[in-house]
């Protein structure tokens, strides 16, 4: 081999230099990323990694084409194989895009078309690049999506996305990304909003696909202990700019940029692999892991507990099957005053219908709850309206749980102008006091919830259901929108109030790792039925169900090999 042919060899297959992305706005131009510089070998992994707005996802945009509008490749350089293009037309670029550079994004349900059947929108990729004919591109169709892991491909092909479940929407996704064997996979945030299993079950028919091809991936994560895991570089943004970039495990164990130590730090992932069983001194605590008024299956005193749940059932009618439906199957649990109680487990495990269940938005087909000692089916008319100021919500998503048309100001006040609490002059002085409690500025009051970072949406709800003083908060899957260092801030700020008001939290999530940092105990719940229920420290360091075993074992980061 001479000189040029070695060094053709040893050239990245993707080299993106001084990348400079702009975007135009009606309030003028906007740098969103600045002088990026990274390379990807041929089959090498690397990560992106960073919050929201740090120009990860449209760095990676930039390099498959396809900048929202109003964007363009101000400057810079990204070459593909040798050739730049940071440039090129839109022809070459529909040649480059699936066949040597596949994309699997972050949302499939808006992604994949809902009005055409999962296995037209696979031929579409196969026909557009000449690598399937008329006659044979429904067999290649079928190979694309066994290859992916979807069960039973002749059957998925001829369904619609609304058809599939989340992993199932992602892997065909991933069928599409891959189907023409590309040189290059960019992966955006592709299992964000995915049940830890199903997490684990793609990122790993990622890795095997892109092995058995040879393929590169640029993966695209606010997650660093994923990233760790899952790459062998990672590259570092904060506010369109690559801060620090190395090989992964040096930026996992000594990262240098202060704002690389706050994602480490932050990483829920990170901190859960730090949080060994050995770590764990467990004896400090036997006391109360085994005393049977800090339990939550049920068997404290009703002193000792605000909610008590008996025999939970909720049973859903099928029209047009022989069997009904069950949602939740017999749950019992307790939540104990000022403590925080975790149901977990992945979608459809009856984890979020339990929780409306409490919350008196659906009604049980069977069991009790018990709300300070009373049947909470039997509360009269007045005791109903005492409950609802008492117990109150924080939903998954802040946008859609915020009235768009109201400012904040109106949104915090208004269930104190529901229930009359006050005169107009106390709430406003309420709502003033409330945005301090989640240390927002008071310059918000007049904004809209469009007009706010996820973060910020989320400290408004919460603040909305700190407005009546509540004793008992239901957290649905509040964090798992946020950006792990916005999470951080939101799970310091819930652990502060409960500190401050005594709070009890119900905290319902698919993800064991927050799960693990914020809960006092944890219920597992898999198809409807609770299968363990345990303090914290119980469950993750002496799980005893297989299921339990397994959700743990699917934590991101949990490979990692971290000292304490």
């Amino acid at each position: 081999m001479n000189a040029q042919e070695k060094k053709m060899n040893d050239a990245p297959l993707l080299s993106v230099e001084g990348l400079a992305v702009d975007f135009t706005t009606m309030d003028g131009i906007v740098h969103a990323v600045e002088g990026v510089d990274l390379e990807i070998s041929a089959g090498e992994t690397v990560a992106i990694v960073g919050e929201s707005g740090s120009g990860k996802s449209t760095t990676a945009m930039a390099i498959i084409g396809l900048l929202a509008g109003g964007g363009r490749v101000a400057s810079g350089s990204i070459r593909l194989d040798g050739r730049d293009i940071a440039h090129a037309g839109e022809n070459e670029l529909r040649t480059i895009r699936g066949r040597d550079i596949g994309l699997v994004p972050q949302d499939p349900m808006s992604n994949l078309n809902p009005v055409a059947k999962v296995g037209t929108q696979v031929a579409e990729t196969l026909l557009a690049h000449g690598l399937a004919t008329r006659q044979n591109v429904q067999q290649k169709v079928v190979e694309a999506l066994t290859a992916a892991g979807l069960p039973d491909p002749e059957k998925r092909a001829k369904q619609y996305p609304h058809e599939f479940s989340g992993g199932m929407r992602q892997r065909a996704l991933i069928a599409i990304g891959l189907a023409c064997k590309p040189r290059l996979l960019i992966a955006d945030e592709p299992t964000s909003a995915l049940d830890v299993t199903v997490q684990r079950t793609i990122l790993d028919q990622i890795g095997a696909m892109t092995r058995e091809l040879g393929t590169a991936v640029l993966l695209i994560t606010h997650d660093l202990g994923l990233a760790a895991e899952r790459a062998e570089r990672v590259v570092v943004m904060h506010r369109g700019k690559v801060v620090e970039q190395g090989p992964a495990r040096q930026i996992l164990e000594d990262p240098q940029h202060p704002y690389t130590q706050s994602l480490v730090k932050a990483a829920p992932s990170v901190a859960a692999a730090r949080l060994r069983p050995e770590a764990f001194h467990v004896e400090e605590r036997a006391d109360a892991a085994t005393d049977a008024s800090a339990t939550p299956d049920g068997s404290a005193s009703a002193t000792d507990n605000i909610v008590e749940i008996e025999g939970l059932t909720k049973v859903y009618p099928v029209r047009g099957r022989g069997e009904d439906f069950v949602a939740v199957n017999d749950v019992s649990l307790a939540i104990p005053r000022g403590e925080t109680v975790a149901i977990v487990g992945e979608s459809g495990s009856g984890k979020t219908t339990t929780a409306r269940m409490l919350l008196k938005l659906i009604e049980p087909t069977s069991g009790l709850i018990r709300f300070e000692g009373k049947d909470a089916a039997s509360l009269s008319r007045a005791e109903t309206r005492d409950f609802r100021q008492r117990v109150q919500p924080i939903f998954q998503d802040p946008y859609s749980s915020l009235n768009p048309m109201f400012t904040i100001e109106r949104l915090i006040a208004e269930p104190l102008e529901f229930y009359r609490r006050g005169s107009g002059a106390e709430r406003r002085a309420r709502v003033r006091q409330l945005l301090d409690d989640v240390a927002l500025p008071q310059s918000m009051l007049g904004r809209y919830p469009s007009e706010l970072s996820g973060g910020q949406r989320q400290r408004v709800a919460i603040a909305r259901a700190l407005a009546l003083s509540p004793d008992l908060i239901v957290c649905d899957e509040p964090v798992s929108a946020l950006d792990v260092l916005v999470q951080d801030q939101i799970l310091t700020l819930l652990g502060d109030l409960q500190s401050e008001y005594g709070l009890s939290y119900l905290f319902i999530s698919h993800d064991l790792a927050v799960v693990r940092l914020i809960s006092d105990y944890v219920c597992v719940m898999k198809d409807g039925s609770l299968v363990e229920a345990a303090s914290s420290e119980e469950i993750f360091t002496n799980p005893r169900d297989p299921y339990t075993r397994r959700l743990l074992a699917s934590i991101p980061g949990n490979e990692l090999d971290i000292a304490s």
